[in-house]
């Protein structure tokens, strides 16, 4: 059953607080299977004013952070874990393109599927979409550890 995850729910779910806190909400959440991350890119974000002056791009490694989060909200719920009885770790990526710039004002929206999952592990396929085009995409793990 698909499911709306909102941003009081994301607070609960992720140990990340802002500014790097990179999901506003979830959506198309399918336990063990999928999920689809919203980030409203605004001009205020911190990361703006220095990349670059004059001609804003959302960085192309907090792209691929803001997917991973979207992984581990998916990861937690699946898990029925919280970050109180494990921490779900970023273990790498694999086949990033970056291929259209995001800028403030736009919606990015991350669809991830889950590829493999066995003993905490997960790896994911994902893309990154900004208005109408495909922004980035990447292979990506990471590991549920208990605490």
């Amino acid at each position: 059953m698909s499911e709306r995850i909102e941003n009081t729910e994301i607070l609960k779910l992720l140990p990340h607080r802002y500014p790097f806190l990179l999901i506003d909400a979830a959506e198309d959440y399918v336990e063990g299977e999928s999920i689809t991350g919203i980030k409203a890119v605004t001009a205020n974000e911190p990361f703006f004013p220095g990349h670059f002056p004059g001609n804003p791009v959302m960085p192309g490694v907090l792209m691929i952070e803001a997917m991973a989060q979207t992984g581990a909200v998916l990861m937690y719920k699946t898990l029925k874990a919280s970050p109180d009885s494990a921490t779900v770790f970023f273990v790498g990526a694999d086949k990033v393109k970056f291929r259209f710039p995001v800028r403030p004002g736009m919606m990015l929206r991350l669809n991830v599927v889950v590829t493999a999952a066995r003993h905490g592990l997960f790896k994911f396929r994902g893309e990154g979409f900004a208005d109408g085009n495909k922004a980035v995409q990447a292979e990506f793990s990471a590991k549920a550890i208990a605490h």
